[in-house]
């Protein structure tokens, strides 16, 4: 049984402002191209049954500047669907919904985007598991994506409902790798850089 390895794209404007960063198709900046550089060192040797990443430009730049080949892109790995809260900050949701929290009250629609709950994420992140389920059988298995969605992604591996993801907090341009202990899964490294 092979290892789940995920890296979080390079860093981008809005994230490092802190803004909510869903669908907006936003490039990796300077600091984020070498945070995915950095990648290469770490991955390198490793052999992938089978790489997949997000459809958004962030999260493809990123593999391929950490020298992943072959990736095919899974729409179910884009992040997290942030309806009216896309391009806000966290701060700034407070300041007219104090107490809000992301893994308990979701988001409201948008005007274009409609938003997810954390209950449908969690859906999109255990179609993603089910895809690499074979794959890991036969080896290692890489995915290439976003912080939200990565964070619920390993609470759906480690059997725990979607919310529980709040417990993995995820830096951009890091690696992390999801492994089995006795059998069942567990966290083997997170928020990994050279």
């Amino acid at each position: 049984m092979g290892d789940l390895l995920l890296a979080r794209h390079g860093e981008t404007e809005w994230s490092r402002a802190g803004r909510h960063t869903g669908r907006t198709d936003l490039p990796l900046t300077p600091a984020g191209e070498a945070q995915a550089e950095s990648l290469a060192p770490l991955l390198a040797g490793r052999a992938f049954g089978l790489v997949l990443t997000s459809p958004l430009v962030r999260a493809r730049r990123t593999a391929g500047l950490a020298g992943l080949t072959g990736a095919v892109e899974e729409p179910d790995l884009r992040e997290w669907d942030y309806g009216g809260y896309e391009g806000i900050t966290t701060a700034d949701i407070h300041r007219t919904r104090p107490g809000w929290d992301l893994w308990t009250d979701g988001v409201p629609p948008g005007r274009e985007f409609p938003g997810e709950s954390p209950e449908q994420v969690g859906e999109r992140a255990d179609r993603v598991l089910s895809r690499v389920a074979g794959a890991l059988e036969e080896g290692d298995v890489m995915l290439v994506a976003h912080g939200h969605l990565l964070r619920v992604l390993t609470a759906r591996r480690l059997g725990l409902p979607p919310a529980c993801g709040r417990l993995f907090r995820l830096e951009t341009g890091t690696l992390s790798r999801l492994s089995l202990e006795h059998g069942s899964p567990v966290v083997a490294e997170w928020n990994t850089r050279p």
